[in-house]
């Protein structure tokens, strides 16, 4: 009972406070139409632009007030550009004609209702007190016992209404989120986009990764292989007349040998890092922590494996992550945090530097971005001047 009444209670406030939105809507729509009749002489047209967007003010206070009540996030359908051909705009419009209509009706009712029907059972107790009898809320006298019972019942009648009240609470928040939420098609739409944009960006991080493993391998790899081919022709050549030379020449060539193997693991591990496969992403990113030449504490809440892939991006993010702190931040400390349920990993860097630091300047951010990007993932990030700086990055895990 108790939670029905609180239920009840913020119900009323809701249709409350929806009244008084629902004058404000009619004021914002008297503006509307004022500037659309000024559009004949020219004045209005300039600003109707303007008048759209201000509009969005009191459409958002009541998408907030209606997603609380429905425990539930309505997205903001705003795309940039002109807000005259936004389809959203028109939704807003729609939504402050019927707000106006029935708003405040409704909100007056739902105040008026109890308190009508707490006056109704008073008048029942009172009426002996005051010669002539006294008028109930209802409008008809109360000059007897009969009448004061009716005056009564009908008093619980109207209180006990409230507890109607949290449904009509609810589907007036059902009509906000149906008219101020997207429309269907334009989240498809705009979802078709934002695939079309991560493909693109996964597409040229896949690029640029095989051109970066081309430019090791030629550079580093196959240029020591060549030397050892080469040191071994020579060996071979000189053999009998020179064997001390070419035993030289031997060692060489197994010191550029072991070189060019060392260079092919670090190629190898820059693909698809082995201690992933060994000892999983924790243990990966702990090793990784322990290189760092600024200290970082490893916080990992929540065991499991995710796909491999997922991993992989995890691991890439968090080693760029701890090269640009120890390149650019200036911190003395860095702190990791693995979190996350099955269906997502959470991963949060944290460190005690400068601050200020800028996707666009080339600190490997935007990098980063692209890659969570391509797993349909999200990067937040935080760095204002003097710090600290902290990076959350959600990968989702599921199919």
């Amino acid at each position: 009972m108790i939670t029905r009444l609180r239920s009840c209670w913020s119900a009323i406030r809701f249709l409350a406070i929806g009244a008084a939105t629902s004058m404000v809507s009619w004021f914002v729509l008297v503006g509307m139409l004022f500037v659309l009749l000024m559009c004949p002489f020219g004045v209005g047209i300039p600003a109707v632009p303007h008048a759209l967007k201000l509009i969005r003010y009191p459409v958002n206070f009541e998408r907030r007030r209606a997603a609380r009540l429905l425990d539930e996030p309505i997205p903001e359908p705003y795309r940039s550009g002109n807000p005259v051909t936004d389809p959203a705009s028109r939704r807003d419009l729609t939504w402050l004609v019927f707000h106006a209509a029935t708003g405040f009706i409704i909100g007056i009712f739902a105040i008026a209702f109890p308190l009508g029907g707490l006056r109704q059972v008073i008048t029942a107790f009172i009426w002996p007190t005051v010669p002539g009898g006294v008028e109930s809320s209802l409008g008809f006298m109360v000059t007897s016992w009969p009448m004061a019972a009716l005056s009564a019942v009908t008093g619980v009648g109207m209180i006990a209404l409230i507890f109607l009240y949290p449904r009509l609470a609810r589907w007036q928040a059902v009509i906000a989120r149906k008219l101020l939420a997207p429309a269907p098609g334009v989240v498809l739409t705009d979802r078709v986009v934002e695939l079309a944009a991560s493909r693109a960006a996964a597409l040229e991080a896949h690029g640029a990764e095989l051109r970066r493993l081309e430019r090791d391998l030629h550079d580093g790899t196959q240029a020591r292989i060549a030397a050892v081919v080469l040191q071994l022709g020579i060996a071979e050549s000189i053999f009998e007349k020179n064997p001390e030379k070419a035993r030289e020449l031997l060692g060489k060539a197994q010191d550029t040998a072991t070189g060019a193997l060392a260079e092919l693991r670090t190629v190898v591990r820059s693909i698809y890092p082995p201690l992933l496969t060994d000892r999983g992403l924790d243990g990966a990113v702990t090793a990784l922590a322990d290189r760092c030449p600024v200290p970082c504490t490893v916080d990992v809440r929540g065991a499991g494996r995710r796909p491999a892939a997922v991993e992989a991006a995890a691991y890439f993010v968090v080693a760029e992550m701890l090269t640009n702190i120890t390149k650019h931040s200036g911190a003395e400390h860095a702190w990791i945090t693995l979190a996350g349920t099955a269906d997502t990993l959470l991963i949060e860097i944290r460190d005690d530097g400068h601050g200020g630091a800028d996707e666009d300047g080339g600190s490997g951010l935007s990098g980063i971005r692209k890659r969570a990007e391509a797993f349909d993932g999200t990067v937040k990030l935080s760095s204002p001047a003097g710090g600290p700086t902290v990076v959350k990055v959600e990968l989702p895990c599921g199919s």
